[in-house]
């Protein structure tokens, strides 16, 4: 696989989610995950995190999107309702070798947090020429 998208209480989920028939907790950093010709293109949800609070880290092949959405700076006894979550959230993605870690880029616009990652040189298909003498020359894609 070339992109794979890791958290480690989705089972978890997928189980309380079956059982009890709704979600156990809310994913706090959705994604969109595709492929768009030569590169991969990766969408998150972030709404209502300001673009500073925002940090991505690549160590070997493991992506680390980070992110910080502060609380409304109300006292507690004034709150009726609290769904929106809020603190610090993280996700990782493991990259495939076959894609161009020196050339993510990044763009953040009303809350969506793409990024897209290139597939690498070597790892596209090529064309070898192929020569023979007696029928001319073949190319084959590798």
């Amino acid at each position: 696989m070339v992109l794979i998208r890791t958290d480690p209480f989705r089972e978890l989920d997928r189980l309380a989610e079956q059982a009890f028939g709704t979600l156990a907790r809310p994913s706090a950093m959705p994604l969109d995950a595709y492929q768009s010709g030569d590169e991969f293109v990766v969408h998150f949800d972030l709404p209502g995190v300001d673009p500073d609070g925002v940090d991505l880290s690549v160590e070997r092949n493991v992506l680390t999107v980070r992110a910080e959405r502060t609380g409304p700076h109300v006292k507690a006894d004034d709150v009726l309702v609290a769904e929106r979550p809020h603190g610090v959230f993280s996700r990782q993605l493991f990259l495939g070798e076959s894609l161009d870690l020196e050339k993510i880029s990044a763009d953040y616009d009303v809350g969506v947090l793409t990024l897209r990652i290139p597939v690498a040189a070597e790892a596209k298909p090529r064309r070898i020429e192929i020569s023979s003498g007696e029928s001319g020359s073949k190319q084959i894609t590798t």
